[in-house]
């Protein structure tokens, strides 16, 4: 007899645009400051974020692989630092074998004297990736690749093939990491050490990109792409509406990023950008003939997640901009950095979504053998096989269970 659980009823994840929002606030925030005090703040808010907040789907698992990637990048930028880096003075640690360079390589140094100071810098400027790439490992996390995918503007579904794979590799591949080590273990194989990684690397990889490809096969085949023809004034509008908000956004990015660069931060910049590419993508999205199946709403909880990003890296703006002490570290003199009060109160807003939003629920459906898993937004997350008959609710057997219909990635209902 097979085996059918459902998602409970009137529950629903957040919108993935918002958590997409207050994961680029965090990481934006991050880029502001080079103080480590800030920035394993910032690291330890998004991580009990996810802790809080996010479900049983396999993409759940990304946020282990970027912490894992955070502590590749801190080791590589040490250890380059240590061997080609900047002779910086300070108190020296060691020293390596010089290699003399010709004069034109004036800027390279092969060895000489490693000073504390030198790798203090390294290890904070690796810290300050390390934590940018958690932030974005969050959202990947968080936010279901597929919802993602529904929620673009209508005008950039041409590019929809190739943002399926890019959006879709990084969750096939954790899934496929853990389905092939798993394999290896019961076969008695090692899964560890260079003998696991040569035995893991390939089947990983070609499973990943095969599933990945497999789903951008199946939306090109459903008609993206398909134009309905709009006035010459309309496309003219849209384009340049979107090229110049692209061109201010840009910029205000830049400004947000970089103390000091623009007037107000980057802020006004970022506004009036975001408004033309908005403006523009809408008047392009009419050559678009699309239709949405359950379309996700934006609610109090997604004005709550985003808001509280965005309060984020205003503060952190707002600190640069009067000249709050201790944002950035100096290694001159040498000593422990300084807290400021305003930007770890700004970064403890990033907390909020960890209550405001909801948990998105997935259910497991087994049939006949096969396993299908469907999150509570609609999306199938994985193929099953033969009929579907008693099951549980919420992972208790018992009673007969009402067939939820697996409904493919794109939304629509075969």
């Amino acid at each position: 007899m097979s085996r059918v659980t459902v998602a409970a009823s009137g529950r629903r994840g957040l919108h993935p645009g918002a958590w997409w929002l207050w994961a680029a606030c965090m990481a934006g925030a991050a880029s502001r400051t080079t103080n480590p005090i800030l920035l394993l703040l910032i690291g330890a808010v998004v991580v009990y974020v996810v802790a809080a907040r996010r479900s049983d789907a396999p993409w759940s698992r990304s946020i282990v692989v970027f912490l894992r990637l955070g502590l590749i990048v801190i080791v590589l930028r040490v250890a380059l630092v240590i061997v080609f880096g900047d002779r910086r003075p300070g108190h020296t640690l060691f020293t390596l074998p010089h290699v003399p360079l010709p004069s034109w390589a004036e800027g390279v140094s092969i060895g000489g004297p490693v000073t504390a100071e030198a790798v203090i810098v390294a290890v904070v400027g690796g810290l300050g990736l390390a934590v940018i790439l958690i932030c974005f490992g969050a959202a990947n996390s968080l936010a279901s690749p597929y919802r993602l995918l529904r929620c673009l503007p209508a005008v950039l579904y041409e590019a929809g093939v190739a943002i399926t794979v890019s959006l879709s590799f990084a969750p096939e591949l954790v899934m496929a990491i853990g389905d092939v080590r798993a394999a290896r273990r019961l076969r008695g194989r090692p899964v560890r050490g260079l003998a696991g990684l040569r035995g893991t690397a390939v089947p990983v990889l070609e499973r990943a990109l095969d599933r990945s490809l497999q789903l951008a096969s199946s939306m090109d085949a459903r008609g993206y792409g398909r134009r309905v023809p709009v006035a010459r004034g309309v496309r003219r509008t849209a384009t340049g509406a979107t090229a110049g908000g692209l061109l201010l956004l840009l910029g205000g990015l830049y400004g947000v990023l970089v103390a000091g660069s623009l007037p107000g931060g980057g802020i006004p910049f970022v506004a009036v950008g975001a408004v033309l590419v908005g403006a523009g993508l809408a008047a392009g999205g009419r050559r678009t003939n699309r239709t949405r199946y359950r379309p996700d709403p934006w609610r109090t909880p997604e004005w709550l997640v985003s808001g509280a990003g965005f309060v984020v890296v205003a503060t952190m703006v707002a600190a640069g901009l009067l000249g709050v002490r201790g944002l950035q570290f100096a290694t001159t003199p040498l000593g422990l950095p300084d807290l400021p009060v305003l930007p770890a109160v700004g970064i403890l807003f990033g907390l909020l979504p960890a209550w405001a939003a909801p948990v998105e629920q997935v259910s497991t459906i087994v049939r006949g053998g096969g396993t299908a898993r469907v999150a509570s937004g609609g999306e199938s997350l994985a193929p099953a096989e033969g009929a579907a008959a008693v099951g549980a609710v919420d992972g208790r057997p018992g009673a007969p269970a009402a067939l939820t219909p697996a409904v493919p990635p794109d939304g629509n209902v075969a």
